[in-house]
């Protein structure tokens, strides 16, 4: 029941084909995504969770995360958001293909990274694909307040696309869409007093995995998660 579409639209609507934006980097950014309604009552919910698992790699990563099971729980118009039929139809119009959102048991098909303390970032990397279809990553910045650039945090996405890097600030109410097995990508480190809070979302063109597949994907989730990702 969870993996169905749900039927609130959150003022989303499959965009129109001449509207369509092009996917040939495989990244794609949108200004003012969602009605700002939905934006703030959103933003309301992940205001409410109370603490994020946090995950620290040396030299790679260092934040905040809470995980798709807590976002159904306590968030449940994130995750209705997530399943919604017009946000699949906007992904899959996007990039040419008929995705699906990635199961329950992948503890990052849904999740809230929180970007709150000195340093919190993730360095140069792809992300891994753990399904037989493609991969997709599609991500809505609820907060984003700091010293920088126009009030906003030094935590600013960057992504490398053939040859050339990209800087996205991800202000408020910016979505990035992008497949991250394609496009190195990486978040700089927030500073002192600087708030940065997006939903990550993953789709993918087939939900399946083989084994090996099945197995990393524990890994990854028992590194930002806790090793009761083993068992999902």
């Amino acid at each position: 029941m969870l993996q169905s579409d749900t039927s609130q639209d959150f003022g989303l609507r499959e965009p129109k084909a001449n509207d369509v934006p092009t996917f040939a980097d495989h990244l794609v950014t949108t200004d003012r995504f969602l009605p700002w309604q939905t934006l703030r009552h959103l933003r309301d919910q992940a205001d409410a969770l109370s603490r994020a698992e946090r995950s620290y790699v040396p030299a790679h990563k260092k934040g905040g995360t809470f995980a798709y099971e807590t976002i159904l729980k306590y968030c449940p118009d994130i995750g209705g958001l997530y399943r919604s039929a017009p946000l699949r139809a906007h992904v899959s119009k996007i990039v040419g293909l008929t995705v699906q959102p990635t199961p329950l048991r992948d503890q990052s098909s849904l999740s809230v990274l929180v970007y709150d303390r000195p340093g919190d970032h993730i360095g140069w990397h792809y992300d891994h694909n753990f399904y037989k279809g493609r991969h997709f990553t599609l991500l809505i910045a609820l907060v984003n307040t700091g010293s920088g650039t126009d009030g906003l945090s030094h935590a600013e996405l960057s992504a490398r696309i053939d040859g050339k890097e990209r800087h996205i600030a991800t202000a408020p109410n910016t979505m990035v869409l992008f497949e991250g097995a394609k496009v190195l990508h990486k978040v700089s480190p927030i500073i002192a007093g600087e708030r940065r809070v997006m939903i990550s979302m993953t789709y993918c063109s087939d939900a399946n995995a083989n084994w090996p597949q099945a197995i990393a994907r524990r890994v990854k989730d028992t590194a930002f998660f806790g090793v009761r990702a083993l068992w999902t």
